[in-house]
């Protein structure tokens, strides 16, 4: 999965993007994410949801995905990761994130130590990004207070299974899991290596089979 850069960039696929400067910026208004993620079977089909908002309050991104099969707690992460890369992606300099996982906040926060090697390489990859930001903070909020984030993930993990809206929603007790489906995953072409723009679902040895198609820009 995620991994700091080896000192020689070219000699691999997929390469961390290259670290910001993190000077401060005084008086710089900061954007809101409330993110969310959670899985049907834990483990079992999983998703994420983000609603991003500007200084003034303003939605202006709501990102939602599958992510294969996996557990709550991995599907938080990259929820997390997805609203990091999106304001690094879009030049947001102040960041504020709503969660209402208390384990990802106490673990970003450094309140408790990440055990999990599965959550391990995600905890040292959102870390990573959110020390490029000038002004990063992460919060702990009740359920009610991140509805918006929940009903996307939920959404996702609807339309990828083609169950109607009135499905279960993500919980801990489903246990209906279903395979992890291909997937196209977006790259940027940087340093002679490829940088994932989505997170990437995959443990670590595993084997992909990859078909390069450049997009045209119109």
């Amino acid at each position: 999965m995620f991994k700091p850069p080896p000192a020689n960039r070219g000699a691999r696929l997929f390469a961390d993007a290259a670290p910001e400067t993190n000077a401060p910026t005084a008086g710089t208004a900061a954007h809101r994410a409330n993110i969310d993620g959670g899985s049907r079977g834990n483990p079992g089909p999983a998703s994420y949801g983000v609603v991003i908002r500007d200084p003034r309050g303003q939605v202006v991104a709501k990102l939602k995905k599958y992510i294969g099969r996996s557990t709550n707690n991995v599907a938080e992460y990259y929820g997390l990761i997805a609203a990091l890369d999106y304001a690094q992606q879009h030049g947001i300099r102040a960041l504020r994130v709503e969660s209402d996982s208390e384990l990802l906040v106490r673990q970003m926060r450094g309140k408790y130590k990440v055990k999990s090697p599965e959550l391990r390489p995600l905890f040292e990859r959102a870390r990573k990004m959110a020390q490029t930001f000038d002004s990063f903070k992460i919060e702990h909020v009740y359920r009610e207070q991140n509805a918006e984030a929940d009903a996307l993930a939920n959404e996702a993990l609807d339309e990828t299974s083609g169950r109607s809206a009135a499905a279960p929603r993500l919980d801990a007790n489903s246990v209906k899991p279903q395979p992890a489906q291909p997937r196209k995953v977006r790259a940027r072409v940087r340093n002679g290596a490829l940088v994932p723009i989505d997170p990437l679902d995959l443990a670590e040895g595993s084997e992909v089979e990859i078909v390069v198609r450049p997009i045209t820009k119109t």
